[in-house]
C-alpha cells in the first residue's frame, strides 16, 4: 500500500495521475449513509465500530477515491472529559458544560485514550481488513479547534469567548492546550498502531487567529500533538481561512499542508514551500454548479499545480449535505482523467 498513488503524493513522488479524496466523503449527501443513520444517533454510529467501518468503506468504494478516511468525529476525544458532549438536531455539536474559567481548566484530567476510544481503533482494524485496495486515513482535531469547542460550547462565528480566554488567562490557556495536545498525540499514535496509514490533523477554525497569535498561543501545542507520529506515516495538516498562517502551519508540522478555497493553489504552495506536499482546494459549493463549471474549476486547480509531485486534490472543507452525489463522482472522474492526460502529454 505504500506505493499507492495517494501515499506517493504525500511523499512528493511522481504519480501517474493526481490522487483525490474528499473530506466528509461519508456523509448525509449519500443515500447509503442516510439509510444507516435511520434510527441511530450520530454518537451511537461513531461508537458502533462495525457500522463506522461499513460507512467508511461504502463511501470510498462508491466514489472510487484514492484514500478512505475513517468515520468518526473530531470531538469524540472530548467526551471522556465529561463536558457534556452531544450532537443536537442536524448533528450540530454542543458542549453542555463549557470550560470558561481557570478553575474549570484545572478540573480536566488526562485519560487513557486507548481504553476510552477503543471503538475508533476497532473501526480502523475492521476497515483495514476489508478495504485492501486503498489507504486509510485516521484523524483528530487539533488542540486549538478542540479548545474553541470547549470554551464556546459549540460552533462560533467570531470566537470571542475563546480569544478572550486566551488573552486574559494565558497560563490557564496553555495548560488547557497542553492537556489537549497530549491527548491528541496519544490518540493519533493509537490510530496508527490500529492500522491508519496516514493522518489528518483538523485545525478547522484556527484561521480566526492573527499570524502573531497563532505563533504565540497555538503552534507549540500543535507541534506537540504531532510529536508521536512525525516520521511514522504521512501527516496532513489542515485548516480553513489559513492563508495568512500557511508558513507557520508548515513550521508547526505536517508532510502535507491543506489549503482552502480562499487562496489559489499555486500561491498557497509558494507560501508553504515546495518541500511540502499540498492538499486542496476546490470550494465545496462548486459541486452545486453545472458539470461544465465543475470541470473548469477542477482543471484550473490542476493547471496551478502544474503536474508538480505532491498535489492531493480535495475540497477546501467537507462535502455539504445537499451536494448531488453524481456531481461528486463527476469531480473525481474529472481529476483522474484530466491529470492522467496531462502527465501523458
Amino acid at each position: 500500500m505504500k506505493d499507492s498513488v495517494f501515499l506517493r503524493a504525500c511523499r512528493r513522488e511522481t504519480t501517474p495521475y493526481t490522487p483525490i479524496w474528499l473530506m466528509r466523503q461519508a456523509g448525509r449527501y449519500m443515500p447509503e449513509y442516510r439509510a444507516v443513520r435511520e434510527g441511530v444517533s450520530f454518537l451511537d454510529l461513531c461508537r458502533d465500530s462495525e457500522k463506522a467501518a461499513d460507512v467508511t468503506i461504502t463511501a470510498a468504494r462508491r466514489l472510487q477515491v484514492d484514500a478512505a478516511i475513517i468515520f468518526a468525529d473530531i470531538l469524540l476525544i472530548l467526551e471522556p472529559l465529561e463536558v457534556g458532549l452531544e450532537f443536537t438536531r442536524g448533528d450540530g455539536p454542543n458542549i453542555r458544560e463549557p470550560v470558561r474559567s481557570t478553575e474549570r481548566v484545572d478540573t480536566l484530567r488526562l485519560y487513557d485514550v486507548r481504553d476510552r476510544l477503543a471503538f475508533v481503533y476497532e473501526a480502523i482494524r475492521l476497515t483495514r481488513s476489508e478495504l485492501t485496495e486503498m489507504p486509510l486515513i485516521g484523524f483528530a482535531g487539533a488542540p486549538f479547534t478542540l479548545a474553541s469547542y470547549l470554551i464556546e460550547g459549540g460552533g462560533s462565528r467570531n470566537y470571542i469567548l475563546t480569544k478572550r480566554f486566551m488573552y486574559e488567562h494565558e497560563p490557564a490557556w496553555h495548560r488547557l492546550m497542553s492537556l489537549l495536545a497530549t491527548l491528541v498525540a496519544n490518540y493519533l499514535a493509537a490510530q496508527i498502531e490500529a492500522g491508519a496509514q496516514a493522518i489528518q490533523l483538523f485545525d478547522s477554525w484556527v484561521g480566526c487567529l492573527t499570524p502573531q497569535d497563532y505563533v504565540r498561543y497555538v503552534a507549540p501545542h500543535t507541534t506537540v500533538a504531532l510529536s508521536k507520529i512525525t516520521g511514522r506515516v504521512p501527516v496532513i495538516h489542515f485548516g480553513t481561512g489559513t492563508s495568512g498562517i500557511l508558513r507557520a502551519m508548515r513550521e508547526a508540522g505536517g508532510d502535507v499542508i491543506g489549503a482552502d478555497w480562499r487562496i489559489v493553489l499555486d500561491d498557497a504552495w509558494e507560501r508553504i514551500g515546495t518541500d511540502r506536499a499540498i492538499q486542496g482546494n476546490l470550494d465545496p459549493v462548486t459541486l452545486f454548479a453545472p458539470t461544465d463549471v465543475i470541470d473548469r474549476a477542477a482543471k484550473d486547480i490542476l493547471r496551478r499545480a502544474a503536474g508538480r509531485p505532491g498535489h492531493i486534490f480535495n475540497l477546501g472543507h467537507g462535502i455539504l449535505p445537499e451536494t448531488p452525489v453524481d456531481h461528486v463522482k463527476f469531480l473525481i472522474d474529472c481529476v483522474h482523467e484530466a491529470s492522467a492526460a496531462g502527465r501523458a502529454t
